[in-house]
C-alpha cells in the first residue's frame, strides 16, 4: 500500500469496504487486507438483476476475514429507478458496449452515504470502494466526486466530530491514487490467487451450464473483465458461456 502510506493521512486499523462481489471491490479489499488492517464489509441489494454478485460477496467475506459483513436490502430503489438503467430493469437488453443506460443514478452516492453512517457508528476512519481510473464513463467514480461527497458527509457530522463523539471519515478508491483496473487485479491476485476467478462481474444473473451459473461472456462487464485480465498478464480462468 505504498501509495496510501506515502500520503499525509494514516491508514486506519478499521476500514469499511463497500463490496459487490465483483473484481474491483474484491481486489480493493484484498489490497487493504494484505496490509493487516481490519475490514468491515458492506454489500447492497439494490434491486439489481445480478443478485449472484451478492452470493459472491458473502463468499469473499470469509476469504478476506471481514470482522463483520452486512448485507443491506435497499431493493426498493428498483421502483424508484424505473426504466432509467439496464441493471435494475430486466425488460431491457444488456449492451455489449458502453451505453449510458448502464449507469445507475447516483448509486455510489447512496452506497457511500450508508457506509459512512456505519463507519461513524463503529469508529472506523475510512470507507473504501473499488472505483479505478478506467471507470471513466461513471461520474460517481471520479476523484472529484469522491472529494465532494467526502467533504459533505463530514460536514453533516461536523459538530459530533468537533466534540470527539464521531471520527472524521476519509473516503478512498483506487482511482484517487491513479490505479487502473489491470493494476488493481494484479494487487488482488497477489493476495487471493485463483480465488479471484470466483468473483462475479456479469451484468446478467448468469447462464446455467451443468447446473452451475457462469458469466455470459458477452455483456460489457464480461468483456471488460476479459480485457483487464489480459492487460494484467494473468490467464483468465473465468468460465464464460460465450468464449469469443
Amino acid at each position: 500500500m505504498s501509495r496510501l502510506a506515502n500520503k499525509s493521512y494514516k491508514i486506519s486499523d478499521n476500514i469499511v469496504c463497500i463490496v459487490s462481489g465483483g473484481l474491483d471491490s474484491i481486489c480493493t479489499s484484498a489490497y487493504l487486507k494484505e496490509k493487516g488492517v481490519t475490514l468491515y464489509g458492506i454489500t447492497y441489494g439494490y434491486g439489481q438483476r445480478s443478485n449472484q454478485e451478492i452470493e459472491c460477496a458473502k463468499k469473499f467475506s470469509n476469504y478476506l476475514n471481514f470482522k463483520e459483513h452486512k448485507i443491506i436490502d435497499i431493493s426498493f430503489m428498483k421502483e424508484i429507478y424505473g426504466k432509467t438503467n439496464v441493471l435494475t430493469d430486466k425488460q431491457q437488453d444488456i449492451p455489449e458496449n458502453f451505453d449510458y443506460r448502464i449507469v445507475v443514478p447516483i448509486r455510489n452516492a447512496i452506497f457511500i452515504t450508508i457506509a459512512t453512517a456505519w463507519a461513524m457508528s463503529i469508529g472506523a476512519k475510512m470507507v473504501v470502494f473499488g472505483a479505478h481510473t478506467d471507470d471513466k464513463h461513471y461520474p460517481d467514480c471520479r476523484p472529484e466526486f469522491v472529494s465532494s461527497i467526502n467533504e459533505a458527509l463530514n460536514l453533516g457530522e461536523s459538530d459530533g466530530i468537533s466534540l470527539g463523539i464521531r471520527e472524521k471519515v476519509y473516503i478512498w478508491s483506487p482511482a484517487i491514487d491513479g490505479i487502473g483496473k489491470s493494476e488493481l487485479i494484479r494487487m488482488g491476485y497477489q493476495y487471493l490467487g485463483d480465488h479471484l476467478f470466483e468473483t462475479w462481474s456479469c451484468y446478467s444473473n448468469g447462464i446455467y451450464l451443468d447446473k452451475k451459473k457462469i458469466h455470459c461472456g458477452t455483456c460489457e462487464s464480461c468483456i471488460n473483465r476479459r480485457i483487464a485480465f489480459r492487460n494484467a498478464s494473468i490467464r483468465d480462468k473465468t468460465e464464460y458461456a460465450n468464449k469469443k
